[in-house]
């Protein structure tokens, strides 16, 4: 009789979690307000946002599925291409309402190219996963991926890093020869939900 209050209690308690999560969930969506991001150009369009110091995507694809969501209150949002200067602003999120930020990127100056590259492929998923190049954002796995697409850098040694929120992080050394073609192979590992920000959240 005690294993069958107990099983007893157990559905109750599960019926009861089940009623109240999807409340709890709704309750939190209509706190939070939403960050919708406009480039009107090539580079614009895909370049990195960072909010908080934590890595969320490039601005075209933070939409629909992938919009940001933040809590209330103020936010650091940067947005990063290379051979730009960065676009970094602190900007306040309202409650259940839309922030809509125009990225206007300008050309770095200082920017300097080789004359002569090296060609790097990414094989890498998430597609989605940022690339860095001696510690400087490059772009996003997606764009140095597939038929005619590599990431051009000068020869010698460079530390590559691909990064995305809730994975591993990769990490590799390569030294490159004048013209010199490789392929980078991997697929990032998930890691624990605790390295995701608590003020960020993706649908």
């Amino acid at each position: 009789m005690k294993r069958v209050r107990k099983f007893s209690s157990a559905i109750s308690l599960a019926i009861f979690l089940s009623t109240l999560l999807p409340a709890i969930t709704a309750a939190q969506n209509s706190v939070e307000g939403e960050v919708q991001f406009v480039g009107s150009n090539k580079a614009e369009k895909s370049a990195g946002v960072w909010i908080d110091g934590q890595y969320v995507g490039y601005v075209s694809e933070l939409k629909d599925e992938k919009k940001v969501l933040l809590l209330p209150g103020q936010h650091e949002i940067s947005v990063r291409q290379t051979g730009y200067l960065d676009m970094t602003q602190t900007y306040v999120v309202e409650p259940a309402k839309k922030l809509t930020i125009t990225v206007k990127l300008d050309k770095d100056p200082n920017a300097q190219y080789s004359a002569v590259t090296s060609e790097v492929k990414l094989k890498v998923t998430p597609e989605r996963a940022a690339v860095f190049v001696d510690g400087n954002f490059a772009g996003y796995v997606q764009q140095f991926s597939g038929m005619g697409r590599g990431m051009l850098v000068s020869p010698g040694a460079h530390h590559i890093k691909i990064a995305l929120a809730g994975y591993q992080e990769f990490d590799t050394d390569v030294h490159l020869l004048p013209k010199q073609k490789i392929t980078i192979k991997t697929e990032l590992v998930a890691g624990s939900i605790t390295q995701a920000p608590p003020a960020i959240k993706q649908n």
